[in-house]
């Protein structure tokens, strides 16, 4: 940890494995476009016009901003809460995704 009294998003990202909730979104150049959900997933898949030709980035997802690792902690959490978001992207200065900022079960707010 760079400074226990002010971690950093780094300090806390997680990356996850492939049993997880959500998928993060890359667009032609390899950047991170967002995250869809696996929620967002099943909804859309269940559609009357869905095919397996469907691109995952032509779901409705969340999208930028995403957060910084050198954002403050503190910081990121409370956007999180302001936006209802339990996952969210973190990106480097070049726009590509470098894991996941999660929120703990007990600082989670009701979506």
């Amino acid at each position: 940890m760079t400074d226990a009294a002010r971690p950093t998003v780094a300090d806390a990202m997680v990356l996850h494995g492939a049993r997880t909730d959500h998928v993060l979104i890359r667009d032609d150049e390899g950047h991170c476009a967002g995250i869809v959900t696996r929620d967002q997933l099943t909804a859309h898949s269940a559609q009357p016009w869905y095919t397996e030709a469907t691109r995952v980035r032509d779901i409705p997802h969340d999208c930028s901003p995403f957060a910084r690792p050198d954002m403050p902690l503190s910081e990121a959490e409370a956007t999180m809460r302001e936006r209802s978001l339990a996952v969210w992207p973190v990106v480097d200065d070049d726009g590509v995704a470098l894991g996941v900022l999660t929120l703990g079960p007990n600082q989670r707010t009701a979506a």
